[in-house]
């Protein structure tokens, strides 16, 4: 009976008997898997986790919204030689309910890039055309025209942003 009561410390608060019974070595292999299953399962996020939290940063950037990078900087590039004078950070100094923000181009049924092509092409209200075939004239740009693939750039560039809720843009040299 000494025996028993000179028992380690850790059993304390457990029948010697229950640990000895077929349930309790049950319990302590249940108890000894689980920790186990644990350390696994540690170890596996440890090495899974820098790979997939580069493939979710990489994944959710928006120069992958375009087809290839280099079409994100020249849409940007695009933006800021014929728009930003009227459009700077997606807003519009003349007409404030006709910003770029999805919203108003929602609400002003321009909110798909055909649409926002076909605006920025042949103009819209007080919004001069681009496009090189743009008429009636006195709707269209007096500055330089834009190409048919320059303003699909343009089109794509504007509905992305749109999308982000226009956050800043890198300025490109011009």
């Amino acid at each position: 009976m000494q025996a028993l009561l000179s028992l380690p410390s850790s059993l304390h608060g457990h029948s010697p008997i229950a640990l000895l019974s077929p349930k309790g070595v049950a319990r302590k292999e249940e108890k000894k898997e689980q920790n186990q299953q644990l350390k696994w399962r540690k170890r596996t996020l440890e090495h899974l986790a820098p790979p997939l939290m580069a493939a979710i940063l990489t994944l959710s950037s928006p120069v992958l919204c375009f087809e290839k990078p280099a079409l994100a900087s020249e849409g940007a590039r695009l933006f800021q030689k014929a728009c930003i004078g009227c459009h700077d950070m997606g807003g519009n100094i003349l007409q404030p309910g006709a910003t770029l923000f999805m919203e108003d181009l929602q609400r002003n049924g321009v909110s798909s890039e055909e649409e926002i092509y076909n605006v920025t092409y042949y103009g819209k209200r007080r919004m001069p055309g681009f496009g090189e075939k743009c008429s009636p004239r006195g709707q269209c740009t007096f500055g330089p025209r834009l190409q048919d693939d320059e303003i699909k750039m343009l089109a794509e560039f504007v509905r992305t942003q749109a999308e982000l809720g226009w956050p800043k843009i890198e300025s490109y040299g011009d």
